[in-house]
């Protein structure tokens, strides 16, 4: 199977000749990262079996966001932490979708409007749940932004985890939602559209925007989240790190073609796409960030100067058995940090005869990056 790696190292070339200048500079650190991450360019640590004397290797990784290779001990690192500030409540998993009129505009001014999009939702979820009609309370709401479709294509949108009650500001008391009602979506589709309308005036007063935009009803989907507090685990594992395509979904690269496997929304069978090796590329970078964009946001609840409040809150609702764990032990290659040569790694075996032990020999220094 083909993966980012040998399609960007084949047919990368052609794509950057073709568009020269008009390639973004985060799209092109993104392709020379991805090319070089875990390779000898990266630079790395040397290792010895002290049984067989076998010689491994271990290069560094790109740590590029937009990389299928790296971020998974960032992955969890993270959702270790989000583990800690669970609540014993029901969640609801939340999505908010922009209209396609609107696509063009946030493709060209990614940095305002993305940030423009995430403000909009998180505070249109704070504005409608202090409603005393749906929670009456103060709501943690986590939320991701998602530029992708299941076939590459551009689709803005923003996922939302959403504690299934609030805190009431005036008694303090804790306000829980309806067991599979949080808000109304007709309405939070409401509020969230004028929302983006006042901070886009405010940020970009002078953008112009097609006016049916702002007549259209705009798409968002609440359902609650079952399975308890594992299963929200599971939504942020997903919703948090995600690239827009992993290497086990691309099938083969040749021929000036990729194919890939995606799953079909309307029937949920998986199905194979075929694309110009270009056309895949195109695709893939237009879901590359801005450099310095945080696509994780947290509001009410879950903002960094409610962490006293939150503790409190966890010891009246009672915290979840998760919440109580510890940091995740490292491990794969991010276990393999050496301290000084000759460290012994007894936890690690040697991959060529099993039994042996590895032992840090050398570092090896990164190669210098090409123009």
């Amino acid at each position: 199977m083909a993966d980012l790696t040998e399609i960007f190292a084949r047919y990368g070339p052609a794509y950057l000749a073709k568009y020269g200048p008009a390639i973004l500079p985060s799209h092109r650190r993104a392709m020379a990262d991805i090319l070089r991450c875990r390779t000898p360019a990266m630079g790395g640590q040397v290792f010895r079996c002290d049984r067989c004397g076998y010689t491994h290797y271990v290069y560094h990784s790109c740590r590029n966001r937009s990389c299928p290779r790296c971020h998974q001990q960032q992955t969890r690192d993270w959702l270790e932490e989000r583990r800690r500030e669970l609540l014993a409540v029901p969640y609801f998993h939340v999505v908010l979708t922009v209209p396609d009129t609107l696509h063009a505009a946030m493709r060209s001014r990614q940095m305002e409007l993305y940030d423009v999009l995430l403000s909009a939702a998180g505070w249109s979820l704070l504005e409608l749940s202090a409603d005393p009609h749906y929670v009456g309370g103060t709501v943690g709401v986590l939320a991701v932004l998602h530029t992708w479709g299941r076939t590459l294509t551009y689709h803005p949108h923003v996922h939302a985890l959403v504690t299934g009650g609030g805190l009431d500001p005036g008694t303090r008391e804790w306000r829980p939602a309806r067991t599979h009602y949080l808000v109304p979506v007709k309405a939070l589709s409401v509020v969230f559209r004028r929302r983006f309308r006042e901070l886009l005036g405010a940020k970009l007063p002078t953008l112009k925007i097609p006016s049916s935009v702002w007549r259209v009803p705009w798409v968002v989907n609440c359902q609650p989240v079952r399975g308890g507090a594992e299963r929200v685990l599971n939504y942020l594992a997903g919703y948090v790190h995600r690239i827009a395509i992993s290497n086990d979904r691309i099938l083969s690269a040749d021929h000036d073609q990729v194919r890939f496997r995606y799953q079909d929304t309307r029937d949920g069978q998986w199905k194979v796409m075929t694309l110009t090796a270009q056309e895949f590329i195109r695709r893939f970078l237009q879901h590359v960030l801005p450099q310095g964009f945080h696509k994780i946001r947290y509001y009410g609840l879950w903002t960094p100067g409610q962490r006293c409040r939150l503790r409190r809150l966890q010891l009246l609702l009672g915290s979840t058995e998760n919440a109580q764990t510890g940091p995740a032990p490292a491990i794969g290659t991010a276990s393999l940090i050496p301290t000084a040569p000759g460290t012994l790694f007894t936890d690690r075996t040697c991959p060529c005869c099993r039994r042996g032990a590895l032992v840090y020999t050398d570092r090896l220094p990164p190669q210098r990056a090409p123009p």
